[in-house]
């Protein structure tokens, strides 16, 4: 759950170059990824925009994708995804505006492909909102044939009235 705790390891993993952190997330998805982390799986990261690759100079995602690879032997596609349109930041966009933000913004690599077809996919990120960005890098996974496609991520944000209609939200008194 994407708590104090778990925010601050990835908003520092994230914007202040706190690499160490991924270790530690990725135990703990791997942990919480054991049923879909399966020997014959490939674990492929949500891709970030070239320019925001540019000036953060890595993928957050990547590097915990890279970190799950490693501690449970599986194979890792980087760059399987390109992230075509530079999309803004969408922490204070509605569902509604996300899933807008994200049409036509994410597309496979063509040389890729290959990596991808008949595979089961887990699909890396660092932090699931309303799943707008989740979607369509599903979709477009599926599409080039990927015989499944699971999520992990590092924090799921609790689920709120205006974002997730499906999940009942617990409310309490203190």
């Amino acid at each position: 759950m994407y708590d104090q705790a778990g925010r601050d390891l990835i908003l520092h993993l994230k914007y202040a170059d706190r690499l160490e952190n991924a270790r530690f997330l990725a135990n703990r998805m791997v942990q919480a990824g054991r049923d879909i982390l399966a020997p014959d799986v490939v674990l492929v990261p949500v891709p970030v925009h070239r320019w925001r690759l540019l000036g953060r100079r890595y993928n957050q995602a990547a590097i915990l994708a890279g970190a799950v690879a490693r501690r449970v032997g599986v194979g890792c596609v980087p760059d399987a995804l390109v992230r075509r349109k530079a999309t803004s930041r969408l922490a204070s966009f509605s569902p509604q505006e996300r899933k807008a933000e994200m049409v036509n913004a994410i597309t496979l690599h063509p040389r890729r492909a290959r990596l991808i077809t008949g595979r089961s996919v887990v699909l890396v990120d660092d932090v699931l909102t309303t799943g707008a960005t989740a979607s369509v890098c599903t979709q477009v996974l599926l599409e080039a044939g990927a015989a499944s496609v699971s999520l992990l991520v590092a924090g799921r944000v609790p689920a709120q009235k205006e974002v997730d209609l499906d999940f009942p939200v617990m409310e309490t008194n203190v």
